[in-house]
């Protein structure tokens, strides 16, 4: 998929650090074409691609439905995660530093991923999310074992305004001593939403503290809102 890592290296990178430095998070350029999205959007009714399927109501995380791949991925998605991962790690290491963390994460993906398979994270967690009228998300994070990536992405695959109204990404961040702070975001096609997956470094009177982030999708009101969710450890 060629096309697909020149799109993500024709990303203004420098700009995505600084705004998720800012705010927590920061929209790439476009990822995937109109026609990229739709198809990935109809791989949903493929129930034998997915591992499992997960009701948000029956859980309690909100309403609607999600569902994670399985191996082998498509060939997007797969290619979307080997793109990205590079462009992500200069922003965890560079977080980790300020944080006095140890930045445990190498310079590839596989071998990344070998290390949480060693650490028995071996489920596979890129997934494809599904919402309907009155469908939202809660407020969560995806951790899925002790290690965790500092960084993920959403892409949306829908047209907002027309294939869908509302459904807003949502992102809260607990700020240290104060009341927590929101932003919100509307995903045009295509395009990617890189934010925090936990934590991310805020100035403080001591130097640097992590405030702690949490992430959600606010109600749709109308239409079908179909995102592809690319989380860079795999889970226990």
């Amino acid at each position: 998929m060629t096309d697909i890592r020149e799109r993500v290296a024709a990303t203004d990178w420098s700009a995505v650090t600084r705004e998720a430095d800012t705010h927590g998070c920061a929209l790439t350029g476009p990822l995937l074409t109109p026609a990229e999205c739709r198809d990935i959007s109809a791989l949903y009714g493929e129930v034998g691609r997915f591992r499992s399927t997960v009701d948000m109501a029956r859980h309690r995380f909100g309403s609607g439905q999600y569902r994670y791949f399985r191996e082998p991925f498509p060939e997007a998605v797969s290619a979307l995660r080997e793109a990205l991962y590079p462009r992500l790690l200069p922003i965890a290491r560079d977080w980790a530093a300020r944080l006095g963390w140890t930045a445990t994460w190498p310079d590839d993906l596989a071998g990344w991923l070998a290390r949480c398979h060693a650490a028995g994270q071996t489920r596979p967690t890129p997934i494809l999310l599904r919402y309907g009228p009155a469908d939202w998300n809660a407020l969560h994070r995806d951790l899925y074992g002790d290690l965790v990536f500092p960084l993920q992405v959403v892409i949306g695959l829908d047209v907002p305004g027309e294939d869908y109204t509302g459904g807003e990404f949502l992102l809260v961040e607990q700020r240290p001593r104060a009341q927590s702070r929101g932003t919100v975001t509307t995903l045009p096609q295509g395009h990617g939403l890189v934010f925090t997956t936990r934590d991310r470094p805020v100035r403080s009177s001591r130097g640097w503290s992590a405030a702690p982030v949490r992430h959600g999708v606010s109600t749709v009101r109308s239409g079908l809102r179909h995102t592809l969710g690319l989380v860079f450890h795999d889970a226990a």
